[in-house]
C-alpha cells in the first residue's frame, strides 16, 4: 500500500514537468514563479521585451500559450486584459475550455505567427476567456493527475482489442471533458470500437492522435550516443528531413547503427553541420573526373572536407593512395582540358597512404570472451584450493600405486612356493 501510494505522489509531482512547471501549481499562491526561464523545452525568450514602443501603437492583441509537451497555440486576448509571461489562464477549446501557461506576450507574438503563417487578424483564432480561478486549476491538478493512469488503462483496452497500436502519451483538457490520446502505427488501425470503449470507461470526449516515431522518442526521452539527452525531448521543436546524402556529404559510413538515433530514424544532428559542409564543398572539384598523365590515369577515392584535400589512386594500382590539395587537382584538370598531362601524381602529392590487401594476410580469429578473462593472480583462496585438489590426486595416485606393488608381491611370493613344491617333489 505504501509502495503504490509512493509511486502515485512521484506521478502527481513530475506530471506537470511536460508542461514546462517545476513543481505542480498551488491553489492559494502566485504560480508564476514556477514557469519562469528553467531548463524546459516549451520556454521561449523575448528578446524584444526590454524596446518600448511609440507611443500611438497599441499593444499586440495575441499571445502565445503552451499546453502540453510541444504544443503551442496563438489566442486572441481582451483589451483590458494584461497578460504577463507565465500566467495561468482559461482559454477557448471546442468543446469547453482548456487550461495553459502564457509564453510570449507583445511584438514577438506578431513574428512568431508571421513565421509559423498564421493570419492574426483571423476571425477563427480562439480567444482567452480569463486567467485561471481557484476552481479552474482544482480541475487542471486533477485532470493532469490521471493522466498516466490512463494511459495504462488505455494500453490494456488496445491490446485485448488485438490493435497493432502503441498508446504513447494522453493529454487530458483542462476542465476534464475530453482527452487527446496520442499513439502510434505501422499500419492503418480501424479504432472505432476502442472509442467507444474509451468514452464509456472514461466518461469524456475521445480524440486519437497519430504521431511519427520521432515525435514518440520526443515524448518518451533517453539519452543518445553522445551522453547527452535527445535534442528532440529538450529543446528541438521543428523536425527537418534527414536523408542518406547529408551523410555521404559529410564523408561519413554508411553504417545504420551508427546513424540511426533511438527513434530508428536518421539522426537530427545529422543537419546541423551540413551547410558548412556544403559551403565547403563549393571550393572542390569535380570527382568523376579522372586525372590522366603519363604515368597513368587517378581516380577519385576519398577526401578530407576542412583540410581541403583530396585522395586519389591510379586505375591500375589502386592500393596505394596519394594526397593532392584541391587546387592542385584544379590545375591537373585544367592542365588535362589544354592537352597537357604531368609526368605522374607523386610531384603534387602532400602525402602517399598504402593500403595493406587483408585478403593476402591470414588473421586469426579470437574468441570475443577473451575480454571477459582476468588477467588477476589468483587469490590465495583459489590457490589452497587448488593445492588441495592436487593433494587430493597426488594421494590417490600413491594408494593405486601401492595396491598394484601389493598384488605384484603376492603374485610373485605364490609363484615361489609352488616352486619350491615342485622342487621337494
Amino acid at each position: 500500500m505504501e509502495e503504490t501510494e509512493i509511486k502515485y505522489s512521484q506521478i502527481k509531482d513530475s506530471a506537470f514537468l511536460s508542461r514546462g512547471c517545476c513543481q505542480p501549481p498551488q491553489l492559494y499562491h502566485d504560480n508564476r514563479h514556477i514557469t519562469g526561464h528553467a531548463c524546459c523545452k516549451l520556454d521561449s525568450y523575448d528578446w524584444l521585451k526590454d524596446i518600448p514602443l511609440p507611443e500611438d501603437q497599441p499593444v499586440f492583441d495575441c499571445v502565445e500559450i503552451r499546453f502540453k509537451n510541444s504544443r503551442k497555440e496563438f489566442f486572441r486576448v481582451y483589451p483590458e486584459m494584461k497578460l504577463q509571461s507565465g500566467d495561468i489562464v482559461a482559454v477557448e477549446a471546442s468543446p469547453g475550455h482548456d487550461i495553459g501557461i502564457v509564453s510570449l506576450t507583445g511584438e514577438i507574438v506578431k513574428l512568431q505567427m508571421r513565421k509559423k503563417g498564421i493570419n492574426s487578424k483571423s476571425e477563427t483564432l480562439k480567444k482567452v476567456y480569463r486567467r485561471a480561478r481557484l476552481t479552474d486549476i482544482e480541475k487542471w491538478i486533477d485532470a493532469v493527475n490521471h493522466e498516466e493512469k490512463t494511459k495504462l488503462k488505455t494500453r490494456k483496452i488496445a491490446r485485448d482489442l488485438n490493435l497493432a497500436m502503441k498508446i504513447n502519451d494522453v493529454e487530458y483538457q483542462g476542465d476534464e471533458t475530453k482527452a487527446i490520446f496520442y499513439y502510434t502505427a505501422d499500419e492503418r488501425v480501424d479504432f472505432r470500437e476502442l472509442i467507444k470503449v474509451l468514452a464509456e470507461e472514461f466518461k469524456i470526449r475521445i480524440e486519437m492522435r497519430q504521431i511519427g516515431a520521432r515525435q514518440e522518442a520526443a515524448r518518451v526521452g533517453g539519452i543518445g550516443s553522445c551522453g547527452r539527452e535527445l535534442c528532440c525531448s529538450t529543446w528541438l521543436t521543428n523536425f527537418r528531413s534527414v536523408s542518406t546524402s547529408t551523410a555521404r556529404t559529410q564523408q561519413l559510413t554508411l553504417n545504420p547503427q551508427k546513424l540511426a538515433g533511438q527513434c530508428g530514424k536518421l539522426k537530427c544532428c545529422l543537419n546541423y553541420e551540413n551547410d558548412i559542409y556544403l559551403d565547403a564543398l563549393k571550393d572542390f572539384p569535380n570527382t568523376e573526373i579522372l586525372l590522366k598523365t603519363k604515368k597513368g590515369e587517378a581516380v577519385y577515392q576519398k577526401s578530407d572536407v576542412f583540410k581541403k584535400i583530396m585522395w586519389y589512386s591510379y586505375l591500375n594500382d589502386q592500393s596505394s593512395l596519394m594526397a593532392l590539395k584541391t587546387d592542385s587537382v584544379s590545375r591537373i584538370i585544367e592542365e588535362n582540358r589544354n592537352g597537357i598531362f604531368p609526368e605522374q601524381l607523386e610531384d603534387y602529392a602532400v602525402t602517399r597512404e598504402v593500403k595493406t590487401d587483408l585478403n593476402s594476410v591470414s588473421i586469426e580469429e579470437e574468441d570475443i570472451s577473451r575480454f571477459d578473462q582476468s588477467e588477476r593472480k589468483p587469490s590465495r583462496k583459489r590457490r589452497n584450493k587448488d593445492r588441495n585438489r592436487n593433494k587430493g590426486k597426488y594421494n590417490k595416485q600413491n594408494t593405486q600405486n601401492r595396491s598394484d606393488s601389493g598384488n605384484k608381491d603376492k603374485t610373485g611370493n605364490g609363484r615361489r612356493n609352488n616352486q619350491r613344491g615342485d622342487q621337494n617333489k
